[in-house]
């Protein structure tokens, strides 16, 4: 097991890094997909032989060597139809051996040798926080992952989740613009869980969808603790919000700590049964985090240590390039609209998020219907973007 270096990041035996051509890209890829070659194989026999070829030509002698009479080589044709697949589907595979390949989780301990990645992959070569949580998170455990997914977004960092329901969801939605991670269970073309299939596309567009499977690869249970180990290794901390004893959430928690992670935990009523695995993250050692600056506050020796500058990243987050398409201006919101905004509006104030959400309206349409609301005397602002309907 490698040891965390000064930094706090793990320093691992380095992959000889290069761009490849088709005929390599393919090599590692029926290399990957060859009996009995994980992670760590495929980096022995990468750093023994220098390349995936000359390790395709000298596995099946080695196997023998072993004892084993045949070892079963990916057949070129099953490699090249996943890659068409995956071109297919909009992804791209990035391998170890290659530029591009995230930093942080090629210096864990037997990286997946493979991702396939579909959106704005630069987003994997920024600092990240993993925000996970419980499925069935509470309202309140709700608006902690929009807020702090909001607000560490807006000063750099890019927010990295696991697509699930409750807190995850909620993590990347509220992130979206500023850049978020969704890393899959299953293929990068499967949806889970079903509901959100929008949520999932607009990360392809805008986000970036990571993936270790294949195309087509439907999740088993046992996937779902492969999927949490990379999210914090893609990650420089992971934050927790509302956890049962036994869960999921946990299991990155867990990783995160194996990986050298910062782990940070948001605590909860001690009668409430959706806190009981923070409070006890907390009890271990976790980073008791209550505001967004406590983890901006944690992870700064890191991200000066890495070179990194989250006023500039900060900046560059928000010059998203828009999916294609994105030149033609948007419609304005219509009467349709603006009654749904309408209707949802009381005497008692409520926060323009909630709006945008309970309208399903896009930010950009809120405040515009909000500012023609407010023009015809409509509404009352409250400061705190908090708004109400006018009592007439």
């Amino acid at each position: 097991m490698p040891k965390p270096d000064g930094a706090g990041l793990f320093t691992a035996a380095p992959l000889p890094v290069s761009a490849l051509d088709d005929a390599e890209r393919l090599a590692c890829l029926r290399l990957i997909r060859s009996a009995h070659i994980g992670p760590a194989t495929f980096r022995d026999l990468i750093n023994h032989y220098g390349g995936a070829k000359e390790a395709l030509k000298a596995a099946p002698a080695l196997a023998r060597r072993s004892g084993r009479r045949e070892i079963r080589i990916c057949p070129e044709a099953d490699a090249e139809a996943e890659l068409g697949a995956a071109r297919k589907a909009g992804a791209s595979a990035v391998f170890t051996i290659e530029p591009g390949y995230p930093r942080l989780l090629a210096l864990t301990d037997a990286p997946p040798p493979l991702l396939y990645v579909k959106g704005r992959s630069a987003l994997l070569s920024q600092p990240s926080i993993a925000i996970v949580g419980s499925r069935h998170a509470s309202a309140a455990g709700l608006k902690l992952a929009r807020m702090f997914a909001h607000e560490l977004g807006s000063a750099g960092l890019v927010v990295v989740s696991g697509l699930a329901r409750g807190v995850d969801g909620a993590a990347h939605e509220a992130s979206l613009v500023m850049g978020t991670v969704a890393v899959l269970a299953g293929g990068i073309d499967i949806v889970y869980p079903p509901e959100h299939v929008d949520l999932q596309a607009r990360i392809g567009e805008i986000g970036c969808l990571v993936s270790e499977q294949p195309p087509g690869f439907v999740a088993r249970a046992k996937d779902f603790p492969r999927r949490n180990r990379l999210i914090s290794g893609l990650s420089l901390g992971v934050l927790v919000i509302e956890a049962a004893r036994r869960s999921g959430t946990l299991v990155t928690a867990r990783f995160a700590g194996e990986q050298g992670r910062e782990v940070f935990a948001v605590p909860g009523h001690p009668l409430d049964p959706r806190a009981e695995g923070t409070n006890l993250l907390l009890k271990a050692g976790a980073t008791l985090t209550t505001e967004p600056q406590d983890v901006l506050g944690a992870l700064a020796p890191q991200l000066k240590g890495e070179g990194f500058s989250l006023a500039e990243a900060a900046a560059s987050s928000f010059a998203a390039p828009l999916p294609a398409g994105g030149s033609t201006p948007r419609p304005e919101p219509g009467d349709r609209e603006r009654a749904r905004v309408l209707s949802l509006l009381g005497p008692h104030p409520i926060d323009m998020d909630e709006i945008a959400r309970a309208s399903e309206l896009d930010a950009r349409a809120v405040r515009i219907v909000l500012m023609e609301l407010d023009l015809a005397g409509e509404i009352v602002r409250h400061g705190q973007q908090l708004v109400s309907r006018a009592v007439k």
